[in-house]
């Protein structure tokens, strides 16, 4: 069935680029003040996330190099963000936490991706706000190849918290 060039849908990984690009690029300009980079930011938040998580897991989250997530912990290891820890089952796994310099630098930083993602949905109705989370949480769904979406991982730590 041929796409019909009305409906927009020949742009929607272009939109889709575009918006997350916009948002870093916004959330870059408010988190300018905590001294991180943006590399050092979102690993920063996947170890808040996820106390404990191996280095070999971060550079598949992060889709970046290994040796490049070494280098990048070693700079948050020496500014006091994070800490390595050697596994206890296999002391060649090296497990990273936040500091609590970090702890606290992750609630600024929520904070602050929950003012640009408000920016961002200006004008959008708390109905369509939903229908956009359901539209793209199913299309992350679609697309996933047997690894389970972020969107998903959040969403069940969200229920387990509550």
């Amino acid at each position: 069935m041929p796409l019909m060039v009305s409906d927009g849908i020949d742009r929607l990984g272009f939109l889709i680029h575009d918006v997350q690009r916009l948002m870093r690029k916004r959330f870059e300009a408010k988190a300018s003040g905590l001294g991180l980079s943006s590399a050092q930011w979102r690993l920063m938040v996947r170890v808040a996330k996820e106390e404990g998580i191996t280095q070999a897991r971060l550079a598949e989250l992060l889709e970046i190099e290994p040796i490049s997530v070494s280098r990048l912990v070693d700079r948050m290891e020496e500014g006091g963000w994070i800490e390595r820890r050697s596994d206890a089952a296999d002391r060649r796994v090296r497990m990273i936490f936040p500091t609590a310099k970090a702890s606290e630098a992750y609630a600024e930083v929520k904070s602050l991706a929950g003012e640009v993602y408000e920016e961002s949905l200006t004008g959008v109705s708390p109905q369509d706000r939903r229908v956009l989370i359901k539209a793209l949480e199913a299309m992350a769904e679609n697309l996933a190849d047997g690894e389970t979406p972020s969107c998903e991982k959040i969403k069940g730590a969200e229920g387990a918290a509550a």
